[in-house]
């Protein structure tokens, strides 16, 4: 049986969120199904900023970094943007060794994420 990727998307002024709630992401099949769910939501409401919060996330598959490129090439046509929140250090290490760490902005936590996006 499938993992599930638990996620909670909301709208947080003109900031959409999708707060990750699941520790481990490496199920694939699970992964594939938050992608459709986080794309229906980018395509239903648009965002011009997305956050994507880490908080409870210790650990991923390479996977989730096509999620994260995926979701931001959909945000390209109209200039959005995608930023991270409370990435920890160890997942962190991923994005500088992959250079997406040029890609991404990343934040503290996910107040202040939403705060300096919402001001864009």
């Amino acid at each position: 049986m499938a993992e599930e990727v638990n996620m909670e998307t909301t709208m947080e002024a003109n900031v959409a969120v999708v707060a990750f709630r699941s520790a481990c992401m490496t199920d694939v099949e699970a992964i594939d199904t938050a992608t459709d769910r986080i794309r229906s939501f980018v395509d239903e409401n648009q965002p011009e900023k997305l956050v994507f919060d880490f908080e409870q996330v210790r650990f991923f598959s390479s996977q989730v970094l096509g999620l994260l490129l995926d979701i931001r090439a959909r945000l390209e046509p109209y200039d959005g943007k995608v930023v991270i929140s409370a990435i920890n250090p160890q997942l962190h290490r991923v994005f500088k060794i992959t250079n997406l760490d040029r890609v991404f902005g990343f934040f503290p936590d996910r107040d202040s994420a939403v705060k300096a996006t919402e001001s864009d």
